[in-house]
């Protein structure tokens, strides 16, 4: 079904052109106040000005020549020119009853202008654990595949990981020392051992030991050619990071998947291409023996022109090379109409000047979107980045274990008698929802505190909340069959709904806007948008269950207030599970 803020506005437009022989936006909004109804049109102000007219006499005339009887009870003219509108309950009904009917969507349309998104997140760095510098990409990036898959784009993940470099030849180096050691097959995770160790020590070796960095050099350009068994080391090295960070994606529930890993590697072969073109058409000039571009308007603090270096004095190339070639293949070879990246706010200035780079080669023009979704700094409550007390970086497996074992502690406080097993199931669902709710909750371009007390409290807008809020329903169901309550047969059967308590129509009329919640999350790439829309449906049926008895409500009122209850269910547990990730749970 269209967005009802889209019609109120189509209607009202075509009103204020009707009566003003131009076109205006209707400029139409949520109501900051219910006292003032449901919606406001707030355009006929500017309308008047441009129109040189009185707008409170425009607003009577837009109104006079508005059709709009189906959705509103007449409007009414406020102020200098509002136009205040108030649902009529058989609209509202209507609309109730198609989310109903609507399993799968809730009543969302999918966009009429489907596109090919490019969305490149996370990016895991190889023989490294994951830390929790890598939390907001990996979960911001995956809710918005997840919400442009769910408005029916082609959405193309992308997982950028660093697999190559210089440093891959001391790891390489150090993989072949111990694979000689080891007569016997031995498999790949018990010659590497702790990953993260075995970096530290190829590192170690390899500024200490001039021998070992000299094969480390060998091994590098035997990588890069193909020669003797680099190939195969890399390769290895490469599968085990592969498995420590899927078990992080698989802990998150992040939807990447193997088909989606592209890292620097894939484009290493297209550099020296890349170099050669925008040398050939003239962006790319030498500067002090480098390859540099000056794309306009770029200044270092003295003032002068800022490069972007795509290949050093000895021929090596650099991340913006990688960067530019992986848009290039994107817009050429995906056939991307948006190219999606999610990195922290410090990255700005680079993909300003490689989106700079990408147009003046012509690679990309106005049909072709290139954005970059920044993000703040995780916080501890000291307000300083997130360390652990010895001041080293957190491992993001380490933090997720930690709020499995913290909420594990909270359900068994608040239900010691549920099975173990269920415990378990509740506390992973609770723990890694918590970390995730937190950070989606808040503005993704502020720094935020982590903590785990506030996130794992069972009030305010916090992911426990919401999965009680979804549990507290289903309980409801579950009352409902003790008590041989057919709600299913209830639901199938409605056809017509009666308001009988004004709670009701404040969660009905919060329902029906689930859709444009998903399109200002979708359109900002803000999924603190998503997360107060819920919280405020969660709140709204909380007040709406104080208010109204539902399963002891009289024949007339129940349909209603099951459907009510359904919905937000439904509601609750698709913004959760499909859209943010977050597992609900049917029972706290």
């Amino acid at each position: 079904m269209k967005r009802l803020a889209d019609i109120l506005e189509q209607r009202i437009s075509a009103a204020l052109q009707k009566v003003t022989g131009q076109a205006f936006a209707a400029m139409v909004r949520v109501a900051a106040e219910p006292k003032f109804g449901d919606y406001q049109a707030n355009g006929v102000m500017a309308a008047a000005k441009q129109a040189k007219t009185n707008p409170r006499q425009l607003a009577e005339q837009v109104v006079a020549a508005l059709d709009i009887q189906d959705i509103c009870e007449k409007p009414e003219i406020a102020g200098p020119g509002f136009i205040n509108l108030r649902l009529k309950d058989s609209f509202l009904a209507a609309r109730l009853l198609e989310m109903n009917t609507d399993k799968d969507r809730l009543g969302v349309e999918k966009t009429d202008t489907p596109q090919t998104v490019v969305v490149d997140y996370s990016g895991p760095n190889i023989a490294k654990q994951m830390h929790v510098g890598h939390l907001r990409s990996t979960i911001i990036g995956d809710c918005i595949a997840r919400m442009y898959d769910f408005e029916g784009h082609t959405v193309i993940r992308q997982n950028h990981i660093g697999d190559w470099g210089t440093q891959f030849g001391m790891l390489c180096a150090l993989f072949d020392e111990r694979f000689l050691q080891i007569s016997d097959v031995t498999p790949t995770r018990k010659i590497l051992g702790e990953l993260e160790a075995f970096y530290i020590e190829a590192k170690k070796r390899f500024d200490s030991d001039e021998q070992f960095a000299n094969t480390a050099r060998f091994a590098v350009a035997g990588l890069h050619s193909g020669e003797g068994p680099w190939r195969t080391y890399w390769e290895s090295i490469v599968r085990e990071s592969e498995r420590h960070y899927c078990e992080i994606y698989e802990k998150l529930s992040v939807t990447l998947k193997d088909k989606d890993i592209r890292g620097e590697s894939f484009y290493a072969d297209k550099l020296a291409d890349v170099v050669q073109t925008l040398k050939q058409n003239g962006l790319a000039v030498e500067s002090e023996g480098a390859i540099c571009i000056f794309p306009e308007g770029f200044k270092n603090k003295e003032g002068e022109p800022l490069p972007v270096i795509i290949q050093k004095s000895d021929g090596a190339f650099l991340y913006a090379t990688t960067d530019l070639a992986a848009l290039q293949f994107r817009v050429q070879e995906l056939h991307a109409d948006t190219i999606i990246y999610v990195t922290d706010a410090r990255q700005a200035q680079h993909f300003a000047m490689l989106f700079a780079v990408a147009k003046m080669a012509g690679w990309t023009d106005d049909t072709i979107e290139l954005m970059h979704i920044t993000f703040g700094t995780m916080l501890g409550e000291d307000g300083t980045p997130f360390k652990t007390r010895t001041g080293g970086t957190v491992k993001l497996k380490d933090l997720l274990d930690e709020a499995v074992q913290r909420a594990a502690a909270v359900v068994e406080a608040k239900n010691p008698d549920l099975p173990a097993e269920q415990k378990a199931s509740i506390a992973r669902a609770v723990g890694i929802g918590a970390v995730k709710y937190a950070d989606y909750s808040n503005n993704r371009n502020s720094d935020y505190i982590f903590s785990f007390d506030k996130m794992l409290a069972m009030e305010g807008n916090t992911a426990p909340y919401m999965q009680y809020a979804y549990a507290r329903i289903k309980s409801i169901e579950r009352k409902a069959a003790g008590k041989d309550v057919d709600i299913e047969g209830e639901l199938a059967g409605i056809t017509t709904l009666t308001f009988t308590d004004e709670a009701e129509k404040d969660l009905a009329k919060l329902l029906i806007r689930y859709d444009q919640a998903i399109d200002a999350a979708v359109r900002e790439c803000r999924p603190n948008y998503l997360t107060g829309y819920l919280y405020d449906l969660s709140q709204a049926f909380s007040r709406f269950y104080s208010a109204c008895p539902v399963l002891q409500a009289d024949a007339r009122q129940r349909p209603l207030r099951l459907l009510l209850c359904d919905l937000t269910a439904r509601t609750i547990r698709h913004g959760l599970s499909e859209l943010l990730g977050i597992e609900v749970v049917e029972q706290m």
